[in-house]
């Protein structure tokens, strides 16, 4: 292995000058794929998945993999044969795990605002538990499941009204947030739980934000929930799962620290081991966000009397965390140079939005070269779109000299795939 990146990010590395993904070259998987490519190492996954499951070795958590975070089916497969749960947040998030071979015993179906045909699809599939987030909806499936003959399981979820300390966007655990209930909230929601036709109470939820720095937010979360777990455990011999949801954040910057999960499991266990739930957890970032990153080539390198652009065929409609969240990626040449110079990173869509980087230390490439976006395995793919009708990005997937396509890249055919005819066919609007 040659020099590493990113700190935790060690299947991406140059060796002799070139940028690789495990034993493969990203120039050729370029060559090979075109650009934008996301490329994902299957390595990383699976270390990561590890280390998790190993340090908290002692509570032998149900670990529920966050869909969300990059719904790649091969990604989601690998995780399932190691073991892994899903959590989803959507009919189709569940559709794609159900397809990628994940039982549905370990499937948990969080979202605040599940439909009717939602519900009808999860109980049909017979999931593990539902997360409820509202007395509604704590109604709604009753009602489902009794129509079904069926008994859904669900755990609420509870809102500790605790900061931690992340983007406005991505902070879930505080009083003003639209997720859950507070703790008074939720104590009278799971009585009427318990009194409502064919539910069963399995747990409580809750989930805080991402991406989380340290393990502080967890405990005073716990230490807060604790009263109520235990009422629970006491009350309802059907309550037996704490899900503490997920939020681990990643290193982003190549000083930064990565999570440190053994502080985690030092805070976390001893208050689970009291409260006497067992722990479940629903990591998404801290499993794939530096398994994945976005290789762009480079179109023009334009100046003019106040900022340099290097204009890639990427853009937001590819990777919008930089422009929606202000978040950081370190960009890296994927032939690698010494040669620097300060830059925007941009990409070709029709809003001074689209930046990957700005005003930043970039390295000095020129027109035709290659650059790779690093840490964006998680929140990157999953949130693309086909903005300026633009197609999405091949999706590759490396394990060690293997190479797997796991999405083909999307032709301008496929932008119009869903509609039902062509323009020409459409003949002189009605007047009204």
């Amino acid at each position: 292995m040659g020099r590493i990146i990113l700190h935790e990010a060690e299947s991406f590395f140059y060796r002799n000058g070139r940028l690789h993904a495990e034993e493969i070259a990203i120039e050729e998987l370029a060559g090979r794929f075109g650009t934008p490519l996301y490329v994902y190492s299957l390595a990383h996954v699976r270390a990561q998945y590890e280390r998790l499951r190993i340090t908290l070795a002692e509570a032998a958590p149900s670990i529920h993999y966050a869909v969300k975070a990059n719904a790649c089916g091969a990604l989601i497969h690998a995780l399932g044969v190691m073991g892994a749960g899903a959590d989803v947040v959507s009919g189709g998030e569940l559709f794609r795990a159900r397809r990628a071979g994940i039982p549905a015993e370990r499937i948990v179906y969080a979202g605040i605002g599940k439909t009717g045909e939602e519900i009808e699809y999860a109980l049909g599939e017979r999931i593990g538990a539902f997360t409820v987030e509202s007395e509604p909806e704590l109604e709604r499936l009753s009602a489902f499941a009794r129509r079904r003959g069926v008994a859904a399981r669900v755990a609420i979820r509870v809102n500790p009204d605790v900061d931690p300390q992340t983007h406005v966007y991505t902070s879930t655990g505080k009083k003003e947030s639209k997720f859950g209930l507070d703790l008074e909230r939720a104590r009278c929601a799971y009585e009427r739980a318990a009194a409502l036709p064919n539910i069963e109470i399995a747990g409580v939820h809750m989930h805080l934000g991402s991406p989380l720095a340290d393990e502080k937010p967890y405990a005073e979360a716990l230490d807060k929930v604790a009263p109520l777990c235990e009422w629970l455990r006491d009350r309802f011999p059907s309550c037996t799962t704490l899900d503490l949801g997920g939020g681990m954040g990643i290193p982003y910057r190549r000083r930064q620290k990565p999570f440190d999960l053994a502080a985690f499991a030092a805070a976390v266990l001893p208050r689970v081991r009291v409260i006497g739930l067992r722990l479940a957890l629903e990591p998404g970032r801290y499993i794939v966000g530096n398994a994945g990153i976005l290789v762009a080539r480079v179109q023009y390198v334009k100046e003019n009397a106040f900022r340099r652009f290097i204009i890639t065929d990427a853009g937001m409609n590819d990777l919008i965390r930089p422009p929606l969240y202000g978040a950081w990626h370190e960009i890296v040449a994927v032939r690698e140079t010494e040669a620097h110079f300060r830059a925007d990173v941009v990409g070709p869509i029709c809003e001074s939005g689209d930046f990957f980087a700005q005003d930043r230390e970039a390295p000095a490439v020129r027109e035709g070269d290659l650059i790779a976006v690093m840490s964006a395995g998680a929140y990157g793919f999953s949130m693309a779109s086909n903005y300026n009708s633009r197609g999405r990005a091949a999706e590759v997937v490396v394990d060690g000299t293997r190479v797997m396509l796991a999405r083909r890249r999307e032709t301008w055919d496929d932008l119009v795939r869903a509609e039902d005819e062509a323009p020409s066919q459409y003949g002189r609007v009605k007047a009204m």
